[in-house]
């Protein structure tokens, strides 16, 4: 297998140093010259990997949503039972909140609330959500299929309640810094509303 070439790895650095100070500063708050710093990577290059800040935090949308797919198969594939897989996916996110002390929260919301005035962004951070939504919705129907998961809603409706009510519980979680909102979302929805 060929090694990628060093321009592919220094991008990649940048895409993932960019994703954790994205996080925790946000877009406006993220400084391009911050993360090159951190990369070690002189100034004049970025624009070797990318036309703008803009198209660098697409980048990292893209990358980001392709992480959060990577952990939900993960999570599917550590268990036959549909519902589950879903349960692993969100106790391996309270534990990563725990692991960072509750700083962070999600990349997808922390950008949406902050770009609204970027079409490009907000456009590239819907398709992030609506794959990570759907991802969830197959495993719900999947459920449903199994007679674990109310059929009565579709899928696609209860994987957006649970991702809303859970995104309303990082918040919580934010401020409160505890995981109790996150465990107490949970329980709501997947111990008693999507019973069948």
């Amino acid at each position: 297998m060929a090694r990628p070439r060093r321009s592919d790895d220094t991008r990649a650095l940048l895409i993932e140093e960019g994703a954790a100070d994205l996080l925790s500063n946000g877009y406006h708050g993220t400084g391009i010259k911050q993360v090159l710093d951190k990369v070690g990577v002189p100034k004049g290059s970025f624009y070797n990997y990318f036309d703008s800040k803009e198209t660098f935090a697409r980048a990292v949308i893209e990358h980001h949503s392709l992480c959060i797919q990577r952990n939900l198969a993960d999570a599917f594939g550590s268990t036959a039972d549909p519902l589950g897989g879903v349960r692993v996916f969100f106790a391996r996110q309270t534990d990563e909140f725990v692991r960072t002390e509750f700083t962070g929260g999600c990349l997808l919301a922390n950008l949406a609330a902050e770009l609204e005035g970027s079409d490009v962004l907000r456009e590239e951070l819907s398709s992030a959500w609506v794959a990570w939504r759907d991802s969830v919705a197959n495993a719900l129907r999947a459920a449903q299929a199994d007679g674990s998961v109310r059929g009565d809603i579709d899928a696609v409706d209860l994987a957006d309640l649970l991702l809303e009510s859970w995104e309303g519980a990082v918040i919580r979680m934010k401020l409160q810094r505890t995981v109790e909102p996150l465990h107490k979302c949970l329980r709501r929805l997947l111990d008693d509303y999507f019973r069948p």
